[in-house]
């Protein structure tokens, strides 16, 4: 599960970095992320292992020149994960997503909406 985490943040930022290295723009994108893993302690087994999964994440993106914005934090114990997320949305409003899964409930998320949307008239340009 940490590689997966690991893979998605080095996605992100290398997907950053090549929009930052193609496009000249005068605002500069912003990403920011924190791994934390608690090792537990490894019982012996017949050479099998366990540890107890406990860990923590967090990242952000803020990029002014396309407007992409979201932001993302988990947290493992055990069975149970905690995590929440949160993205601006085109129309202007920021969804923000509230998680918890457990072995006894499975995977639950509450799913609310900030701000008001944004009816946005595309323009028409007329060839004359």
């Amino acid at each position: 599960m940490v590689a997966k985490v690991i893979l998605v943040i080095a996605v992100v930022v290398a997907t950053i970095a090549a929009q930052d290295h193609h496009h000249d723009h005068h605002h500069h994108a912003s990403s920011s992320q924190s791994i934390k893993q608690h090792h537990g302690k490894a019982t012996e087994k017949h050479v099998e292992y366990y540890s107890h999964p406990k860990y923590e994440f967090a990242y952000e993106v803020k990029d002014p020149h396309t407007g992409d914005k979201k932001y993302q934090h988990e947290a493992r114990d055990g069975d149970v994960v905690k995590g929440v997320y949160s993205l601006h949305d085109p129309d202007g409003t920021v969804r923000i997503v509230e998680y918890h899964a457990d072995k006894k409930t499975g995977f639950n998320a509450n799913v609310k909406h900030e701000g008001h949307a944004k009816h946005i008239v595309p323009e028409h340009h007329h060839h004359q």
